[in-house]
């Protein structure tokens, strides 16, 4: 609709007489069309180079524990070595640029850590989701490279943004989040909400040394030539940048109104 509004929609599973997984399975094999699923491997899977999805089979009872036999990108976390791997990312403006020092476009790199992530165990998530048509879904997720994309930038924004930045960044990211599940990707507002995001990546340069153990990734190191932080300023040695008595009145004003309050109870 919104690239062409002329073009007419086709959906062959609305026009079909295919309603169930079982269906669609009977006609492939009718029809001589190779399919990896069978009544007993029953996943509705998608995979791109971002993550695969899993759904449907005994998953739909979320009692269930996911079958290890089901993934497919990431060996089981207390199966992972027993030694951590570490990887460093190198940012521009927010976007990934380098793995450990060595230029990659995004493709080769993403593809990298798919492999690093994948045989530390990392990026799993067992989701249950809230669908736009008001039914709840589960899934099962297999995001080992954009689990440490994801912390490694998140590591270095916090170096980078500014609080209140940083927190209204995580506000935009719920309803960005929310409208790209939904389908809204070709939308004005999706529009000013990358405007937004570009804006608040222009200091996001830097790398982050990221440590993956047993499905964990954890930020170990972070540094910006545009970081915030100063070890000078954050020092909980002698400094002349905090005085302690200036406390004293900022705590008078923040307190106020819940001194007033205690005040009318207690005269009341």
């Amino acid at each position: 609709m919104a690239l062409n509004p002329k073009l007419k929609i086709i959906a062959p599973w609305r026009e079909w007489d295919i309603h169930s997984r079982e269906d669609a399975i009977a006609y492939a094999t009718a029809h001589n069309i190779p399919v990896r699923q069978s009544t007993r491997s029953i996943y509705s899977r998608d995979r791109n180079i971002w993550h695969i999805s899993h759904e449907g089979g005994d998953l739909e009872d979320v009692w269930n524990e996911p079958i290890e036999d089901m993934f497919v990108l990431t060996v089981a976390p207390e199966k992972a070595p027993d030694q951590p791997a570490y990887v460093e990312v190198g940012f521009e403006r927010g976007v990934p640029v380098s793995l450990d020092g060595v230029a990659m476009g995004p493709v080769e790199l993403l593809m990298a850590l798919n492999k690093l992530g994948g045989a530390h165990g990392v990026g799993r998530e067992d989701v249950v989701e809230n669908r736009l048509v008001g039914i709840k879904s589960r899934g099962v997720y297999e995001t080992p490279g954009g689990t440490i994309l994801y912390r490694a930038h998140e590591g270095l924004e916090s170096i980078c943004l500014d609080g209140e930045t940083l927190k209204y960044k995580d506000v935009v990211a719920q309803k960005y989040a929310e409208m790209v599940y939904n389908g809204r990707w070709f939308t004005p507002l999706r529009e000013a909400l990358d405007a937004f995001v570009r804006s608040t990546q222009e200091t996001v340069t830097g790398s982050v040394r990221c440590k993956l153990l047993k499905g964990r990734c954890t930020v170990v190191g972070r540094k910006s030539p545009h970081s915030l932080y100063r070890e000078d300023y954050a020092t909980f040695g002698e400094d002349a940048v905090y005085n302690q008595a200036d406390a004293a009145g900022f705590i008078n004003l923040y307190g106020l109104p819940l001194k007033v309050r205690a005040l009318l109870k207690s005269e009341g």
